[in-house]
């Protein structure tokens, strides 16, 4: 069977990262990357940088699927932005799941959102568009994650934890079971996450003393 082509929406390093998660499920290959404008002619894993965002409207002529490959750290603005931008010029954004990776059968993942390496989804675990499940990510059963959130690498979501959209979860860190996190947190690395948040909350990176 043939591979479709996608056009990725970013091209830094998450763009490389996602490019070999692209590679290894075999579904898609990459026509070309959007970038800036000083990274136009570039290539990123051997894939031309063929364009910027603005040139969206015009590959929709001749190409249907858009994956958003720019990271998430402290504002989900950027990712949120591109994503709204290619629904606009109504590209498909597919789920794409590494095949290193878990997801249950009983698990729901909603369009433009990517499965890293080693990351387990769990029964009953429902997530948003255009997330990013990082690296060795655990998404417990029954957890419930927003639109357009980043749970980085290796962090660890329990059972019935809801987080709310646009909030990002660094690396190593753990949020307790049933926990609400609000819209837009940015939960630090390493951070212990063991109540409730509001919406906006920031809490930095957990620092661990000899």
């Amino acid at each position: 069977m043939s591979k479709l082509p996608i056009l990725l929406i970013g091209a830094g390093g998450h763009a490389r990262a996602c490019i070999d998660v692209i590679e290894l499920e075999g579904r898609f290959t990459v026509h070309g990357l959007l970038g800036l404008k000083d990274q136009v002619g570039a290539k990123v894993l051997g894939y031309p940088v063929i364009g910027t965002d603005d040139d969206l409207q015009s590959l929709r002529q001749h190409q249907s699927h858009a994956l958003v490959t720019v990271g998430q750290i402290k504002s989900p603005e950027p990712r949120m932005r591109l994503f709204n931008l290619l629904k606009s010029c109504a590209f498909e954004a597919p789920v794409i799941v590494s095949p290193r990776a878990h997801v249950s059968r009983h698990a729901a993942l909603a369009c433009g959102t990517i499965v890293m390496h080693g990351a387990v989804v769990n029964a009953g675990a429902m997530v948003g568009e255009n997330c990013i499940l990082n690296s060795l990510s655990l998404i417990e059963h029954d957890a419930r994650i927003g639109d357009h959130c980043h749970v980085s690498t290796a962090a660890a979501i329990n059972s019935g934890v809801h987080i709310a959209a646009g909030t990002f979860i660094g690396s190593n860190s753990s949020v307790r079971q049933g926990v609400h996190v609000g819209e837009r947190c940015v939960i630090g690395m390493g951070q212990r996450v063991l109540k409730n948040c509001d919406p906006g909350t920031q809490l930095p990176a957990a620092v661990h003393r000899p």
